[in-house]
């Protein structure tokens, strides 16, 4: 039998929700994957200021004094942080035998920890790439975007749900036939 969730799903979108409103209101709408643009054109304005600024992408993301890095890159630590405090204050950890391959891998490409590594590895690259491509990630489009009623992000919700079950289906088809 399952553990019972700690929090309910209800109660947890009820939470995001008011942290959303919170952090729009006191900074702006949340996204992690533009603080890697902004820390790039930070450091491309400040090593290279001709080639920044006559780069229309690097004009638009991380000016030479962009403020906002501060408060991203705090968002993108506090994702690692906060997801390690709820695992230890909830004491919900996941024990695997190897602990870097999930067994769903396992079963479909084997027990390689550097295989599995780099897979991870390329597509988060891949997925990164894509964000940007896409104007942003999961959470500036999913979560601000959706919650502000923003056409292009409801359009990404649905294209990225869409190519994670084609995906999903394509790289676990042995599993998904027995």
């Amino acid at each position: 039998m399952q553990d019972e969730p700690v929090i309910s799903w209800k109660v947890a979108g009820a939470l995001l929700g008011l942290l959303l409103i919170l952090a729009t209101a006191l900074v702006k709408p949340i996204g992690v994957s533009t603080q890697y643009v902004v820390t790039d054109g930070i450091i491309l304005h400040n090593a290279a200021p001709d080639v920044a600024e006559s780069n229309e992408y690097f004009n638009k993301y991380g000016e030479k004094d962009d403020w906002g890095i501060g408060y991203g890159w705090m968002l993108v630590v506090g994702m690692f942080a906060g997801g390690a405090i709820s695992a230890l204050a909830t004491k919900h950890f996941r024990s695997r035998n190897n602990p870097s391959v999930p067994s769903m891998w396992s079963t479909e490409f084997g027990n390689s920890s550097p295989r599995r590594m780099m897979h991870a590895f390329t597509g988060g690259v891949l997925l990164l790439f894509g964000a940007r491509l896409a104007g942003g990630c999961t959470s500036g489009h999913m979560i601000s975007g959706i919650s502000q009623l923003t056409i292009g992000s409801f359009l990404f919700g649905i294209s990225i749900f869409a190519s994670g079950i084609i995906t999903a289906r394509i790289l676990y088809r042995k599993r998904l036939a027995s």
